[in-house]
Order: structure tokens, then C-alpha cells, then sequence
């Protein structure tokens, strides 16, 4: 059976599906800009609303019909961009999902469905353009006891989406050149894998999104220094970094696939495998735990790492999915956080992805296949593919494709 995580993260909320209805709530992603905010509603398929614009407080709120939402995605969270308050979700009963969204100043909204991928899209535009500058978060707004909107206890304040839209990915396939890797009980080098997962992945990123420049920190068998990974993302002002690698562990029968993000951990195994990652001892690791300074520039950006975490489930998500549909045996081990080297100092959402466990002799076996690694690229895409697509929505029409 597909292991379904219940994420509680950024603007991305995903949850134990037990669909009641016809069309399953995905996801609800906002994306500020300057004198509008956009609420963006996937679904599973085409559905039906009724919308209402209330006062005393200002809100409207959609009713989706024939529709259900995972317990993920039921409660409040906080926008606070000078035009949206909150957005707030319910099963307002078993047929009907409703969305309230509180208003801080409104001159007139729209909403429609699009398709391919079904969403709802709710555009919100206000009388003055926001200040960034003053820009807070709002206090929650209180409903009256006698309706029968959303209500929730209050969620952390998530942050403000920056970006507007994502232009140029890089994907560092690890290791290379004398630097091998994990090498596999039949001698297949971690080194060879994760670069042809890596082309394999940026063909299909540049076939779906032509206006996306995509690039590699090494499109051969080189060695390239971690650090200069990093920077190499950095100078050429990377939206998001993708590091591909394949696990490996002493214990021969240990297998599955995991997503990481950077943060300090106490998890004993995520350290094992950032130690490996990083080249040091698992002594050392603990060390460099002790010395989290080293990161603190990092974590201060919460936008980034709170971006970074979806990014991460996302693809974990997908790959899990993905995989499990043609493979038996996957071991969907979630998103962990550890202190990879490689990811210090991006200054942009960034994930390091260890696709499988090229020490377990099966898992080494499938690695070595074009199929299993096709599918394995095709499932970043698609984690990648509902990151971008709020962005997506509001590409310029005038940008050119990048080569």
C-alpha cells in the first residue's frame, strides 16, 4: 500500500487521503505580487464551486462540491501580505470542501478552473498596492459562533513567496572523478548513476520547460569540490538546486529512497549518511553538529529552508509514488535534515536526493537499468513540476526561451 506523508510545510499541505467524494484537494499554494494575491487550489480532477464575499470580517468563501480534503490540509494559515489575512479549509460537510479566505483590503477578486493540471485559481486584487516593507502578519480573524465556516486552531505564520518565477535550475550530479562514491557489491560506481539520472533529468526539465535555463555542475566524469557546487548555483543565480546521489550502508539488506534538506539533526542515521556524503567521519559529523555557527546564515533565511522542506517533500512524494507504481519493494523513507556540505551556503531552495540504496544488491541491480533510472528522473520531474507550478502561473508572456 502507498505511504502517504502528512506534510505541514510552507505553503504546501499535503495529507492521508480517505476521498469521500469525487475530486481530492491536492494541495493550496499563494503567491504574492504586488497589488494582488493568488490562492492556487489543486484538485484531482474538474469540480464545481459557489462563492460568497461576507463583511464583518471581510472574507469570501468557496464551496467546492463533490469534494473532499485530506486532514493535512484542514486549518488555518497565515499570509499577512497587506491583502490576504489567512486562508482557511474545512470538510464543511461530506460532500463539500470550503475554502475562507480573509481579506485585509479587497477591490475585486476573481475565480476560475483551469485544467491540465484541474485547479482552482482565485485572484485577489486590492485597492493599494502592499509595501513589503510593512508587510505582517495578521492577527487571525475570529468567526461568530453562529456560522459554519472553517474554523481551526491557529497555524505558525508561513512566509510570503518571493519569487515571482523560477528561471534557471541546476542539478549537481555528486561525486566524479577519482571521487567514485558508493560503489555497489557488483561494482556499480554511485559516480556513473547519478550522472546519467542527472542528464536524464535535465533533457526532460528542458523538454517541459523550454523557458528554463537548466544546467549541471559536471556533465562528465569530473571531480568538482563541494564547495564549488555551491557556488557554481550561486554565481549563475540558481531558483533551485538539485543534488542527485545513491545511498549506500554497511548493512546490505537496507534499501528505499529519502529526500534531505539542510538543518541540524539528532537523527543518528541522517548523520551517518551526511558524514558519507561529506567525505568525513561520523566523529567529525558530530563535531560539525557542535558547530552549527557554520550553518546559521543559512537557517536565518527561513524562506529558503522553509522552501527547501517543500521542495524536498515534494519529490519525495513523487518519487514514492512513482516508483511504487512499477517497482516492487520501494521503501519510501521520507524527508530527513542533516548538514550536507554541498548545500551550505546555496542561496536558494535546495534538496540533496539519495535514490536508492546502491549497496543492497537488488536495489544496485535496478540502478544499473535505463528503465529504473528514467523513471527515477521522470519522478523528480514530477516532484519539481508541482513546486514550479504556482510559479508557473505567473511566467511573463514575453520571456524567451532559454537555450
Amino acid at each position: 500500500m502507498r505511504r502517504v506523508f502528512i506534510l505541514l510545510i510552507g505553503l504546501f499541505f499535503c495529507g492521508i487521503v480517505s476521498a469521500e467524494a469525487g475530486v481530492l484537494i491536492k494541495s493550496i499554494q499563494n503567491l504574492s505580487e504586488e497589488g494582488s494575491s493568488k490562492v492556487v487550489i489543486e484538485l484531482s480532477g474538474p469540480a464545481e464551486f459557489k462563492k460568497n464575499h461576507l463583511s464583518n470580517p471581510d472574507r469570501i468563501y468557496f464551496d467546492l462540491m463533490n469534494a473532499s480534503i485530506p486532514k493535512g490540509l484542514v486549518g488555518e494559515r497565515l499570509i499577512g501580505d497587506g491583502i490576504l489575512k489567512a486562508i482557511r479549509t474545512s470538510q464543511f460537510n461530506k460532500d463539500t470542501v470550503r475554502v475562507v479566505v480573509d481579506l485585509d483590503q479587497m477591490r475585486d477578486f476573481k475565480a476560475e478552473i483551469s485544467e491540465n493540471p484541474w485547479r482552482l485559481v482565485i485572484d485577489v486584487f486590492s485597492d493599494v498596492p502592499p509595501n513589503p516593507m510593512e508587510m505582517s502578519p495578521a492577527k487571525p480573524s475570529q468567526d461568530n459562533q453562529d456560522n459554519k465556516e472553517a474554523r481551526s486552531p491557529i497555524r505558525e505564520k508561513q512566509p510570503i513567496q518571493s519569487l515571482t518565477t523560477i528561471k534557471t535550475i541546476v542539478i549537481d550530479p555528486g561525486h566524479g572523478g577519482y571521487d567514485t562514491g558508493a560503489i555497489g557489491p557488483h561494482g556499480l560506481y554511485e559516480k556513473d548513476v547519478v550522472l546519467d539520472i542527472a542528464k536524464r533529468l535535465k533533457r526532460l526539465l528542458n523538454e517541459r520547460y523550454p523557458y528554463i535555463r537548466v544546467l549541471m555542475t559536471r556533465q562528465s566524469d569530473v571531480f568538482i569540490p563541494l564547495k564549488d557546487r555551491t557556488k557554481f548555483a550561486n554565481d549563475n543565480k540558481a531558483d533551485l538546486f538539485i543534488s542527485i546521489h545513491a545511498n549506500a550502508s554497511p548493512n546490505r539488506n537496507a534499501r528505499g529512497i529519502e529526500t534531505y534538506f539542510l538543518n541540524w539533526t539528532d537523527d543518528e542515521e541522517a548523520m551517518r549518511v551526511a558524514a558519507r556524503e561529506n567525505a568525513i567521519s561520523l566523529e567529525k559529523m558530530r563535531q560539525m553538529q557542535d558547530e552549527v555557527s557554520i550553518i546559521l546564515n543559512d537557517l536565518a533565511r527561513d524562506l529558503k529552508r522553509d522552501e527547501s522542506n517543500r521542495l524536498a517533500h515534494l519529490v519525495q512524494i513523487s518519487m514514492a509514488d512513482d516508483l511504487e507504481a512499477k517497482y516492487k519493494g520501494i521503501y519510501n523513507l521520507g524527508v530527513k535534515q542533516a548538514l550536507f556540505y554541498v548545500l551550505v551556503g546555496a542561496k536558494m531552495p535546495s534538496i540533496l536526493v539519495e535514490t536508492s540504496f546502491i549497496s543492497n544488491p537488488s536495489e544496485e541491480k535496478r540502478l544499473s537499468t535505463e528503465g529504473y533510472r528514467e523513471r527515477i528522473a521522470k519522478a523528480i520531474l514530477s516532484g519539481i513540476q508541482k513546486y514550479v507550478s504556482p510559479y508557473e502561473l505567473v511566467k511573463r508572456d514575453n520571456e524567451e526561451p532559454q537555450p
